[in-house]
């Protein structure tokens, strides 16, 4: 009987490795975990210390350019409490999060920084998802498979770089969704304008292999089609 494949112990150069494959070079948890020979579980557990460490990006900060100043402040709070029990300030977060660009890696190391000896973020994450629901009320919309395709331009958009010229274009990103499955197609156009519109919508029909009883275009609807 063969005998049972041992994984791969990993160590903080591993830390190291993820963060430069996911943050310097855009890799997924897949391939990270394809190219070090570790489980996307180990993968996923390792970005995580990271974040609740504020290690978000690369090149590191200054000052964690060796191995033991990783493991310091990655592994440091493991098995301990916070000492500093103070919460945030739940209603400016959920203001704050509504903002372009804001995310909840950025509001919980503002919150860090006031709370060094503060809460990790998972459990920032956890107390601000408990915080919506005790304050939003929400309405399912049920849809039937087939009634509705909701189409919409993103608010962000993505450059476009012309490999000829060099000149870089703002593109928009256009996204339909059928309503009963959340099936989603997403693509970038030019510009807004009438042409590109019409063209988007088309190839999110042909995407989904079917037309619809009705299309929500940013809150208006086109039915009859």
């Amino acid at each position: 009987m063969p005998r049972r494949k041992q994984a791969r112990r990993t160590d903080v150069k591993d830390m190291r490795s993820i963060l430069r494959l996911t943050y310097d070079q855009g890799l997924s948890v897949r391939a990270v975990s394809e190219r070090l020979k570790l489980s996307k579980t180990t993968v996923s557990t390792y970005l995580l210390r990271a974040r609740e460490a504020g290690l978000t990006g690369w090149p590191l900060p200054a000052g964690y350019d060796d191995d033991a100043s990783i493991e310091r402040l990655v592994f440091r709070r493991v098995g301990r409490p916070p000492q500093d029990l103070g919460e945030p300030d739940w209603p400016v977060v959920a203001r704050e999060i509504k903002r372009k660009g804001v995310t909840l890696v950025l509001l919980w190391q503002e919150y860090r920084a006031a709370h060094p000896n503060g809460y990790g973020y998972t459990w920032f994450c956890d107390r601000f998802l408990s915080f919506q629901r005790r304050t939003h009320v929400s309405f399912r919309n049920r849809h039937e498979a087939g009634a509705v395709l909701q189409t919409d331009y993103a608010g962000q958009t993505v450059p476009l770089i012309d490999p000829v010229t060099g000149v870089i274009t703002q593109a928009q990103i256009f996204v339909a969704v059928l309503g009963a499955s959340s099936f989603t197609f997403a693509m970038a156009s030019l510009s807004q304008q009438l042409p590109d519109w019409i063209d988007a919508q088309c190839r999110a029909l042909a995407f989904v292999g079917g037309v619809p009883r009705a299309i929500v275009c940013d809150s208006q609807t086109l039915s009859g089609i």
